[in-house]
């Protein structure tokens, strides 16, 4: 199946380190080569690079590993292709509006079955069964609320949800709106939160290595999501089946 990596903080942070390790899982140190993409948060904004082939080889993929793009809420996927040909309208990250926000969305997992769609507003362009559970959940979010909820109302539905959409079939999942990232887990979902006091890291993929004392202020504190733990030196915690994580500044919420 796909790999998801996330990252949520309570400052603009770059990526880069993570994503040079996590991008070497797309053919080389793991076998999910039918297409990546990355999205950015940047105020009301979003940033969106995808591509179809392997991250390892897209040349969109060096671009992104050498352009420090600083950004608190970030969601990425390297795809193995189960449901849906490799094309870029089947690439994830996909992005939908919902009460006047974008809406992050990348999926890992394999759905038996679909709920229906009303075929109004929300409608995938490709043929996974990802954007159509993207599309399901905005479609049943924008029923119950006509206007944006508050965030405890908005985090139960979600949970509410997720649940019902997990008896189709294998649903980890990262989601976001630029003000806070949920992560829920059905297999495979782990998450670090760096803070004060920072140490090095090192890379699962790759034999590099970063201080991030040298690079961060004692008030920064940084979430990192990612199906497979990313670096070899550090205490991930594991999410656990049926979980779903609102990270907000960088921590968890629940």
């Amino acid at each position: 199946m796909c790999q998801l990596m996330g990252m949520n903080c309570n400052v603009p942070t770059d990526i880069c380190f993570s994503f040079e390790g996590f991008r070497r899982r797309g053919g080389e140190t793991d076998h999910h080569a039918d297409g990546w993409g990355i999205g950015f948060f940047e105020g009301r904004g979003c940033r969106l690079f995808i591509d179809w082939q392997a991250s390892t080889t897209s040349p969109i993929a060096e671009l992104v590993r050498s352009y420090p793009i600083k950004s608190t809420n970030v969601i990425s996927h390297i795809r193995k292709a189960t449901v849906g040909k490799v094309s870029l309208a089947n690439t994830h990250p996909f992005l939908r509006e919902l009460w006047g926000q974008y809406w992050l969305f990348a999926h890992n997992g394999d759905l038996k079955t679909l709920p229906a769609l009303s075929a109004e507003r929300f409608q995938p362009v490709g043929d996974t069964d990802s954007e159509h559970a993207f599309c399901w959940l905005l479609e049943q979010l924008s029923a119950r609320f006509p206007a944006k909820p508050d965030a405890a109302t908005l985090q139960a539905a979600l949970s509410q949800l997720a649940a019902e959409l997990s008896r189709h079939g294998t649903l980890n999942f990262l989601l976001s709106n630029g003000e806070w990232l949920a992560a829920h887990c059905a297999t495979n979902l782990h998450y670090i939160v760096r803070k004060a006091p920072f140490g090095q890291a090192h890379l699962i993929d790759q034999d590099i290595s970063v201080d991030f004392d040298a690079l961060t202020t004692p008030n920064d504190r940084v979430a990192l999501i990612a199906t497979q733990p990313l670096t070899d030196n550090e205490a991930w915690t594991k999410m656990q089946t049926g979980e779903l994580v609102v990270f907000v500044d960088g921590q968890p919420t629940r």
